[in-house]
């Protein structure tokens, strides 16, 4: 097995296997008119957005590239914009890693989040309360079968489905990293069951408040819910030394 391949298990739920996942997302992304350290770039967000690559995890150049099919300059310079965006870090003689987030983090997600996704709100139309809805029903399914690692992806594309309703290209960029740097932070929070349970609950709130057309409400309500995620992820962060 890999370093990769061995990714750490949350409660009884192993986080998908990175082998699984990378041809699919890669063969999403041939289509992509970006250059090829950016799709690469983008295939390993996505990869750490749904569990893959934990936090402290070594990034191995040789297992990545097979599965890539790149070279080892342009994987490279993928592992550069990533290290930019503050998902890998470099350590002298050692490697690449996937970043462990630290308590300032938390707070500075979550001040953008509160500034992004509170406004955006007051542009929910029908079709982007669809786009919500449907995160919020994969995350419910998801839940049935017990599967709260993908409960927790399911959650941070229904906020992404959030900062959409801006129609803005640049909101939406910010927002892919700023759901990849928060999925590292949901490694920080034991079992996902525990943390993620609550919240589904309320984005279906928050959806059906705002299909009711009751936007004041749906903007109270995510605001408490922000508030209550971040003091949460902030007391785990504080509990082990973050």
């Amino acid at each position: 097995m890999t370093r990769l391949a061995g990714a750490a298990e949350r409660g009884s739920e192993a986080v998908l296997d990175f082998k699984d996942r990378l041809g699919e997302l890669v063969g999403a992304r041939k289509r992509d008119r970006s250059s090829a350290a950016e799709n690469v770039a983008a295939v390993l967000r996505d990869l750490v957005l749904e569990g893959g690559l934990t936090p402290g995890q070594q990034v191995v150049e040789n297992d990545l590239m097979p599965h890539l099919e790149v070279s080892r300059n342009t994987l490279r310079e993928a592992f550069r914009l990533l290290t930019h965006e503050k998902l890998l870090e470099h350590k002298l003689n050692r490697g690449v890693f996937v970043r462990v987030l630290t308590a300032a983090d938390v707070v500075d997600l979550f001040t953008v989040r509160r500034m992004v996704e509170v406004a955006s709100l007051d542009l929910a139309d029908e079709a982007g309360i669809g786009r919500m809805a449907v995160a919020v029903e994969y995350g419910e399914a998801a839940a049935e079968d017990g599967r709260w690692v993908d409960v927790g992806t399911a959650n941070l594309r229904f906020h992404q489905a959030i900062a959409a309703l801006s129609g803005s290209d640049r909101i939406d960029e910010l927002m892919r990293h700023v759901a990849a740097e928060l999925r590292l932070g949901f490694h920080e929070m034991g079992e996902p069951r525990a943390f993620h349970e609550s919240y589904l609950r309320r984005n279906r709130e928050i959806v059906d408040t705002l299909a009711a057309g009751d936007t004041a409400t749906a903007q109270v309500q995510l605001r408490s819910y922000l508030d209550d995620a971040e003091a949460e992820m902030l007391a785990a962060f504080t509990e082990i030394g973050r």
